[in-house]
Parts: C-alpha cells; sequence; structure tokens
C-alpha cells in the first residue's frame, strides 16, 4: 500500500484534528508542517511523532514524500496556500469553508482543476453514519416529497472566544460570524440533502458579544429548487449552547438528527431496518460536541473524510467533498448576508459574491 504524505499549513486548534485524524489512517502519515508559530509547530510535531516544521511554505512544499496538503490557516486566508499547494502538485484538503467568497473558491477550484490535483472541502458531519442514514432514506424516496428541511444550531461562544484570536469575528479573515464560522457545517448538511436552494429570506444581528464585526445570532427561510421549505438558525448568542440538529420532513416521512443521534425515524412504510437503525443511532453521546467549547468536537468525522480522500486519488475519482462542493454552502451562506443587508430575498445563484 502507498504511503500518502501529508503537509500541515497552518497549525492552530484545528491543525491538530487534522494531525490525529491522519495518524489514525493506515497509508497515512503527517511528514512536514508549516507555521508562522514555533509553539504551534512544535505541537503538531509532537502529535505525528516527529513530523519536520517549517517557517517557509516553498520549502515545506519540497519535502521529500510530501503528496498531500491539508490548509488549515484561517478562513480568508485559504486561498494564496491552496493555490501554491496546487501548483507545486500536491493534493489539496482545506478546512471549511473553501474561502469566504466564491470568486475566492473559484480561484481555488481553478488552481487544482489546472495542476491537475484532486481538492477536498472539510465537512465531516456527511460522513456520519445517522447523517449517511438520512441521506439514503432521502435519496431512496421514503420520505415521499420533502416538504420541510430545517437545522439549528444554537451554540455559545464566550468574548474570550473572540477576543483570543485577531482574525476572530472579522469579515477579512473569519468572512463571517456564526454562519460562516460554525453553523457552516450544517448549510452544507442541509442542502447535501434537501438539494439546491432557489431564494433565501434572513435576518442577522449582533446580540451577545462586543468588538465583533459579524453576526452571533441568524435566521434564515429558504425556498428550495424542488419546492421544499426550509430555515436556518445560527448562533454564538445562545447560553449555555445546544446541541445542533437537523429535520427534514416529506409527505411519508419524518427524522430528526441530533448532533450524530437520530431521535426521530418515522416513516408510512416501514422496512426491516428501522428498527435496527434506531436502536443503533438513538443513544445520546452525552456530549455537546463544540455547542459551548470549540475544542469539544470529535477528529473522526476528518479521519474518516480524509480516509475517502486518499480513496479518491488512488482511484482517480473527485472527492464526496470537492470544491464544487464545498462552494455551495458559501455562496448560500453569502445570500443570506446580502438578504440581510438589502432586507429582500435574495435568488440563487449568485451573480457576485
Amino acid at each position: 500500500m502507498k504511503t500518502h504524505g501529508f503537509g500541515i499549513i497552518g497549525c492552530g486548534m484545528i491543525a491538530e484534528y487534522h494531525t490525529r485524524a491522519i495518524e489514525e489512517i493506515e497509508g497515512a502519515k503527517v511528514v512536514a508542517a508549516f507555521s508562522r508559530s514555533a509553539a504551534n509547530g512544535a505541537k503538531i510535531a509532537e502529535l505525528s511523532g516527529g513530523c519536520a516544521v517549517y517557517d517557509d511554505l516553498d520549502a515545506m512544499l519540497a519535502h521529500p514524500g510530501l503528496d498531500v496538503v491539508c490548509v488549515c490557516t484561517p478562513s480568508g486566508a485559504h486561498l494564496d496556500p491552496a493555490v501554491k499547494a496546487a501548483k507545486a502538485g500536491k493534493h489539496v484538503v482545506v478546512e471549511k469553508p473553501l474561502e469566504i467568497t466564491l470568486a475566492r473558491c473559484d480561484a481555488i477550484i481553478s488552481a487544482c482543476d489546472s495542476a491537475g490535483v484532486r481538492l477536498c472541502t472539510i465537512f465531516p458531519s456527511r460522513f456520519s453514519p445517522a447523517n449517511l442514514s438520512l441521506k439514503t432514506a432521502i435519496d431512496t424516496g421514503r420520505f415521499g416529497r420533502l416538504t420541510l428541511g430545517d437545522t439549528y444550531v444554537k451554540w455559545w461562544r464566550t468574548q474570550q472566544y473572540y477576543d483570543s484570536g485577531g482574525w476572530r469575528g472579522t469579515w477579512e479573515l473569519d468572512g463571517g460570524g456564526a454562519l460562516m464560522n460554525q453553523a457552516i457545517h450544517n448549510v452544507d448538511l442541509l442542502q447535501w440533502l434537501m438539494g439546491d436552494v432557489e431564494t433565501v429570506t434572513a435576518l442577522t444581528a449582533t446580540l451577545a458579544h462586543d468588538r465583533i464585526e459579524v453576526e452571533d445570532t441568524a435566521v434564515a427561510a429558504l425556498r428550495f429548487k424542488n419546492g421544499a421549505l426550509g430555515v436556518i438558525e445560527a448562533a454564538t448568542s445562545a447560553y449555555p449552547g445546544l446541541l445542533k440538529r437537523t429535520e427534514i420532513h416529506g409527505s411519508r416521512g419524518s427524522a430528526r438528527v441530533e448532533q450524530d443521534d437520530i431521535t426521530l425515524w418515522e416513516f408510512d412504510l416501514k422496512i426491516h431496518s428501522d428498527s435496527d437503525i434506531f436502536a443503533a443511532m438513538s443513544a445520546p453521546a452525552g456530549s455537546k460536541a463544540g455547542a459551548s467549547d470549540p475544542r469539544g468536537i470529535s477528529h473522526a468525522g476528518h479521519r474518516d473524510q480524509l480516509a475517502d480522500f486518499l480513496e479518491a486519488i488512488d482511484e482517480g475519482r473527485p472527492a464526496s467533498v470537492d470544491g464544487r462542493e464545498g462552494r455551495k454552502s458559501v455562496e448560500i451562506i453569502r445570500a443570506i448576508y446580502r438578504s440581510a443587508q438589502e432586507q429582500r430575498a435574495v435568488r440563487l445563484p449568485l451573480e457576485d459574491a
């Protein structure tokens, strides 16, 4: 089996999750890291069992045996290292969001296409067993006609969280607030389950935090292209932070996933596996997984998605969540921001964002 050598670009908190995930995948190894912080680079070196640490990105990209990079810089600083890695012939993994504007997303996609390398956007929620079961039920028609699709991320972040990093809560590097940073996972999940969005009507506000430029509270009403309606609620202003939740309803069934547990699974035409699915996935995990603590997430979803990406590279196929898939949630969120700013319904696709 070929061993894929990974490089980590940007060694902040999320890089730790990438490193732990990679080290658990057979045939994968973190061999190099780039960081402007010596302390952060040393932490990734320790987690990886001794990878080389660079303060020069070009030097890191030339490291022997490196063929995949994970871009873990702040959201609005994904473009330059992703493009540079692609031009160096490396396959590219970009932590969510792909970038903070559609033009910057498109530049990353174009660079990877031109270089003939694979591109992956990190959305590990798509790889949880509960959400995969939900997707299968939709794709096999068990819901009948889809009527409603809702997702709720009512989390809490302290003022100290925003004050701890100069990029947090800024349009330039965070790209937005509760929607672009925290709830984007569920925005991606909702469109993956329900299909493309046609229009959004939204309100946003900053209600519980000081010294940030972006929203900590947002609500949006959606119409999907298939005619179904939907709701997105996102917050980092909801103390003490609740489990994230996605609900799918149709003319023949309803289901609810809270965090990664199925808490409702009801269809008019039952099948034998329904009881097994509900029994296996309805036990509460006992963790709020990021609802109030940014570190309270598991790296298991990253591991499963990165393993899928390596399979895509080896098989010569696109990643399950490639750049074009990663772009979709950014477009929806940018449409929400535009709707809130201009106080009108906004139709997708966006001409510019």
